[in-house]
């Protein structure tokens, strides 16, 4: 019976391990590498032209007010063998100068298809409907990387009649799938010596460690953190196999490091938004007619007499307390976090404005615990 007992005992502790192994996982959400890093050198590369786009239905630049659409019409003519008398009035309404862009993939080979996008720098009205001519599309350093091509997809749509007009979404620029096609590639630097580098997106010690952990478990010795954000592995020297490790590499699963406590605030809309490592300390706040009190209390838990217990310290009870002249009380007990205030100002109906400038002064008095960043 005691044997039975001891088996039972050890099969409960093993269940209460797993449950609490389980419970763990769920709160962590562990992530591949892939979606925490990048390998260094395995990176996209913005295009950029300048072209016309033609064949739309009288909504083009006005050449009167956009002489460059009616230089480049002469030169693109021009270089076709076509000679244009000097002193031509051009009232064309089907050409628009355009803007061409697009991103280079890593490891892109000549006769790859990129995506494009077209926008107008122009006056047009729209572009629906137009075809891009010929453009070369160049990098930072002055090469053609690309040449575009092909009939635009606007997703929008206009009219107009008797001096009305509707327009549906944005008519002023389009895209051509697959409208690019490489002409010259880039070199990696993946292949080439006996180390990689994997970059974090966002720098942080923690992560890189475990990074580090998660990638020696199946390659012991070869990654070491140079920093919170670059880690040094040591790859096989062959390229297919090389291949073969990173991809592996990047499917790693690594639980990230917590988070920064980080708010970011749109002065425009008023909109708030943060995570779950902002807190608030005790702090109070006069801005025109609002006053914001933020308020803190420990809780004491205290053990019975002649229970040889000890007394501790139970969570925070938070109060805010948020008054307008003339208006109604709010009173909020919810640990006295950001997320309380900023719920009472909006029952308030404080302006974007306030929220912004209440925001700063908890920051520059300390007692916002986070970053502060308003866009």
């Amino acid at each position: 019976m005691s044997a039975f007992k001891a088996l039972l005992t050890r099969a409960l502790v093993v269940a209460v391990a797993a449950g609490i192994f389980f419970v763990s996982a769920a709160e962590a959400a562990p992530e591949r590498i892939k979606d925490l890093a990048t390998i260094a050198g395995v990176r996209e590369n913005q295009l950029v032209g300048y072209g016309l786009v033609v064949g739309l239905d009288g909504s083009g630049d006005q050449t009167t007010q956009t002489p460059f659409t009616k230089q480049s019409i002469v030169n693109m003519l021009g270089n076709m063998g076509v000679t244009v008398p000097q002193g031509t009035n051009m009232q064309l309404k089907n050409v628009a100068a355009v803007m061409v862009t697009a991103s280079l993939p890593p490891f892109a080979r000549p006769g790859q298809p990129i995506d494009v996008t077209v926008s107008s720098i122009g006056n047009a009205k729209s572009l629906r409907g137009g075809t891009l001519v010929m453009t070369p599309l160049k990098g930072a350093d002055g090469q053609v990387y690309a040449v575009a091509q092909g009939n635009l997809a606007v997703g929008g749509a206009g009219g107009a009649a008797g001096g009305a007009a509707q327009t549906i979404n944005h008519l002023a620029a389009g895209r051509i799938p697959g409208g690019a096609t490489v002409e010259r590639g880039v070199a990696a630097a993946v292949g080439q010596g006996d180390f990689v580098m994997v970059e974090l997106n966002e720098a942080d010690f923690n992560t890189a460690g475990r990074v580090v952990d998660a990638i020696n478990t199946v390659a012991p010795g070869a990654a070491r953190a140079l920093d919170g954000r670059s880690i040094q592995v040591l790859a096989p020297s062959d390229v297919s196999r090389r291949v073969a490790f990173l991809g592996q590499l990047e499917n790693l699963r690594v639980t990230p490091g917590e988070q920064t406590a980080r708010v970011i605030v749109n002065s425009r809309t008023g909109s708030v938004v943060m995570n779950q490592r902002v807190t608030l300390q005790n702090v109070a706040v006069s801005h025109g007619n609002l006053t914001v009190t933020v308020d803190s209390q420990t809780q004491v838990s205290q053990p019975a007499p002649f229970s040889q217990g000890v007394t501790v310290a139970a969570q925070n009870q938070g109060q805010v307390d948020i008054r307008q002249d003339g208006g109604s009380i709010h009173n909020v007990r919810a640990g006295g976090n950001l997320a309380d205030v900023v719920k009472a100002l909006n029952a308030l109906g404080a302006k974007p404005m306030d929220l912004v400038s209440i925001l700063q002064a908890m920051k520059a008095a300390g007692a916002l615990r986070a970053e502060l960043e308003i866009i």
